[in-house]
């Protein structure tokens, strides 16, 4: 599985931020984050609030619905899934959207608490949170600690600049100059595809390798590397926040899921947000609200708890 939400914390925490550098109004791009930013949190933001679902409210431990919230653990530091918006202060993102839309489905208010992202996890577990959604992968690791609910599909993509004026294809960029975030799996990736070019007595991938994210998508938009890879979602996002001067380039593989994080003694809890969840697909809010953050290629259409791993 190649998510950078699997990665050391350093690595995780680091993890794009195309909309306050490079490709955003905070760097050295075109300036386009604030139409996209903006589009993404007024699109969700206006949709209507889910109705209650009574049954599926009395699955919720008594400790959590006392408050009338659902405490998350978030690591506001990934767009478009999970990160701060332009205010600095509030979090925003599709996660944050799907898990308001849940709790509201469940009765209750959603309130996101910003945390490094190793860290939540041993706060679900010392009670600090109730429920992490931070891009979390599902991995067997994490299921023998706690309980994990799909939600949304990701892997990796790659993309170019618009029109592929290169030619770039990801099954033979022999000779190709390709930009990935440092340390990522991303980047594992491309060096392997590289030695597999040099044991075929083709060129190497000229692989750039760049501390942030941003510094990758402003390579590609500059003209000074070909192609990228990364995340599937923070691809689709940063199509969009170039304003369409880079395109997907073939399709997503080693996907895998993200899962919202219970706590192992809360199987009721979380056959009740697998339950809001399959209730959002159905009436079209799901759907809605990954399309207002152009994610919609990770809609899945069976949310569950613990699903099997995939290869």
């Amino acid at each position: 599985m190649s998510l950078p939400r699997q990665l050391p914390a350093a690595l995780a925490c680091a993890a794009l931020a195309v909309v306050l550098a490079g490709c955003g109004a905070g760097g050295s791009g075109n300036g386009s984050s604030a139409a996209p930013t903006s589009a993404g949190a007024a699109a969700s933001s206006a949709l209507p609030a889910p109705t209650k679902d009574d049954a599926l409210a009395a699955k919720v431990p008594q400790s959590v619905a006392a408050d009338g919230k659902i405490v998350f653990g978030t690591d506001a530091s990934y767009p478009p899934n999970e990160f701060t918006g332009p205010d600095g202060t509030t979090i925003v993102g599709m996660d944050v959207d799907l898990g308001t839309a849940v709790a509201q489905k469940l009765g209750l208010t959603a309130e996101f608490q910003n945390s490094a992202f190793p860290g939540i996890i041993p706060g679900i577990q010392g009670g600090k949170y109730e429920l992490g959604m931070s891009s979390f992968s599902i991995n067997p690791e994490r299921v023998q600690t706690v309980d994990m609910v799909s939600y949304f599909s990701a892997g990796t993509q790659w993309s170019t600049k618009k029109g592929n004026p290169n030619h770039i294809d990801p099954n033979n960029a022999c000779g190709a100059k390709v930009a990935v975030q440092k340390a990522t799996v991303q980047a594992d990736d491309v060096t392997a595809r590289s030695k597999k070019c040099t044991a075929a007595g083709k060129k190497a991938i000229q692989v750039d390798q760049y501390q942030g994210q941003d510094q990758a998508t402003a390579a590609v938009v500059s003209g000074k590397d070909q192609a990228m890879l990364a995340d599937s979602p923070v691809i689709a996002y940063g199509v969009v926040q170039t304003n369409g001067q880079m395109e997907k380039l073939g399709a997503i593989y080693d996907s895998a899921p993200y899962g919202y994080v219970v706590p192992k003694k809360d199987m009721a809890f979380a056959d009740a947000l697998a339950g809001a969840l399959k209730a959002l697909i159905k009436d079209g809010t799901y759907k809605k609200i990954l399309n207002a953050w152009y994610v919609d290629d990770g809609a899945i259409s069976n949310p569950q708890v613990n699903p099997p791993a995939t290869s």
